[in-house]
């Protein structure tokens, strides 16, 4: 038998250990990632943002961007360190008052190592300086920053705000927005939520913005150049502000006659959906090359392409429908993108109706016509589309198609009743394609199960059966006529995914 002899030494460090309190061996670092499986380092973990305060100063003609970062925010587990998802250069970090230190990692992480660990359930308030030229910046081989020929743009799905703003970078993550930004004179700053204050000195004109809902880090939105402002307010009483660059061009025109109706739109979809969720609407058209629009919150990003071929008021009702169903609720996770995409859709199903064009029925007809049970387009399931099928035609389509079934299945008053509700059930909110079957089932009071697993969760074309309206003509083969509105919705899909 031996006995173990520890040295004093030992003795000192062991009396020591059982000096410090248990809980100060839970301390450890937040996850790089929020843990969404179609984007793992995405979003962080270890504490929940309750508020942005971004105070810029942004040069058009170099595009250099400085700023400081205030964020309020709130410990989720016993903290030793946390990231933030970032991309520009950082002079400084201070945790609740006290220099913190800071390093980069990977291809889009601020990593925060506080002087004093954080225990879980306190306040916290983290301050970022820093300073960069956006447009230099790429992660994964792409940017979200995008150069005009009088400033830029940060907008774009499922990220954008490592480019200007530090932040947790996830929609399961919502916060308010004060957006504060100088510019040069003559110049303007576009953002989200209504504008609070502007300020003129040595130069320099200060915006002030603030968005008084919580929001998703992607749908937060800035424009930088020179700008004409509309502003005015709808028949239902929504204030609306649009912005259009001074330089569209031919596209000018119908870019107008498209973003000036949002006002009506808006009060047209809160028949549907129930009271516009936010402080203002509207939208901007920056002089900008890309493709694609974005329902940013309050304030719809809208690329000028979108207007070459004329007024295109069916892609202003989907991002508008958007402001619902994907802004007021967001998606817990971006597997559930058809709570966005299938109902944006959908309003402009609604909208076909409104307008003449074709009904919401003769449009899920025509889907499922339009595609034999061999096209790839049925093995997309909507309900999971996976990442790399995140935008893809089926999401919205069959999306659309499978919210055509959900009204064939519980009749009109149970499904306008789900239409309207939903976003008040879930207002400000984030929930799942299974939260949505559930809020139907019981608004319905019908078992909803096979209906949402056919239509969303099945790699296959559903039986014509699973519609309990006939299908006619797609039973029998026939060819269907196609809608009238389908080319005008087809094109808001593409503009969505650029």
């Amino acid at each position: 038998m031996h006995r173990r002899i520890l040295a004093p030494g030992v003795l000192a460090a062991a009396s020591l250990l059982l000096a410090i309190p248990a809980s100060a061996a839970s301390y450890s670092p937040g996850a790089p990632g929020i843990g969404d499986p179609y984007y793992p380092d995405y979003g962080n973990g270890g504490y929940d943002v309750s508020h942005y305060d971004l105070r810029l100063k942004y040069q058009p003609a170099t595009d250099e961007l400085e700023g400081t970062a205030t964020l309020s925010a709130r410990t989720t587990q016993d903290l030793s360190s946390f990231d933030l998802d970032f991309l520009l250069d950082v002079s400084e970090v201070r945790v609740n008052g006290t220099e913190a230190a800071f390093s980069a990692s990977g291809q889009h992480e601020l990593v925060v190592t506080p002087k004093t660990p954080l225990a879980k359930g306190t306040a916290v308030t983290v301050v970022v300086r820093y300073s960069g030229v956006p447009s230099t910046k790429s992660a994964y081989g792409f940017t979200a920053w995008h150069r005009t020929p009088d400033g830029a743009v940060a907008a774009d799905e499922p990220e954008a705000a490592w480019w200007w703003f530090p932040s947790n970078d996830h929609p399961s993550d919502k916060a308010t927005y004060d957006v504060s930004v100088a510019v040069p004179d003559g110049n303007q700053a576009i953002s989200n939520g209504t504008l609070q204050a502007t300020a003129s000195q040595l130069g320099w004109t200060r915006y002030s913005w603030r968005q008084n809902k919580p929001q998703a880090t992607y749908l937060a939105t800035l424009a930088l150049g020179k700008f004409d402002v509309t502003t005015g307010v709808s028949e239902g009483g929504v204030p609306v502000i649009n912005a259009y660059s001074k330089d569209l061009g031919d596209n000018d025109g119908a870019a107008r006659a498209s973003v000036e109706r949002t006002g009506e739109i808006v009060d047209w979809l809160s028949g549907y959906f129930g009271p516009y969720p936010f402080s203002a609407a509207g939208g901007y058209v920056p002089n900008t090359t890309t493709g694609y629009a974005l329902e940013t919150q309050g304030r719809v990003f809208y690329s000028p392409k979108q207007f070459a071929k004329g007024a295109n008021v069916s892609l202003i009702v989907h991002e508008l429908g958007h402001q619902w169903y994907g802004d007021d609720v967001s998606v817990k996770g971006w597997k559930d993108i058809w709570l966005n995409e299938g109902f944006a859709t959908y309003a402009q199903w609604l909208w076909s109706e409104h307008e003449g064009e074709g009904t919401a029925q003769q449009l899920a007809d025509y889907v499922y016509a339009s595609h034999p049970a061999d096209d790839p387009f049925w093995t997309v399931k909507p309900g999971d589309p996976g990442a790399d099928n995140q935008f893809d035609d089926a999401v919205y389509d069959r999306g659309a198609a499978a919210i055509q079934a959900l009204r064939d299945e519980v009749g009109d008053t149970a499904f306008f009743r789900i239409l309207k509700g939903w976003p008040t059930a879930h207002a400000y909110g984030n929930a799942s394609v299974a939260d949505f079957q559930k809020y139907a089932e019981q608004i319905s009071g019908k078992p909803l199960a096979a209906l949402f697993d056919t239509w969303l969760f099945q790699p296959t074309k559903p039986a014509a059966a699973a519609a309990s309206r006939p299908l006619a003509a797609a039973k029998s083969g026939a060819a269907l006529a196609r809608p009238k509105s389908w080319k005008k919705i087809e094109s808001a899909h593409e503009a969505h995914r650029g």
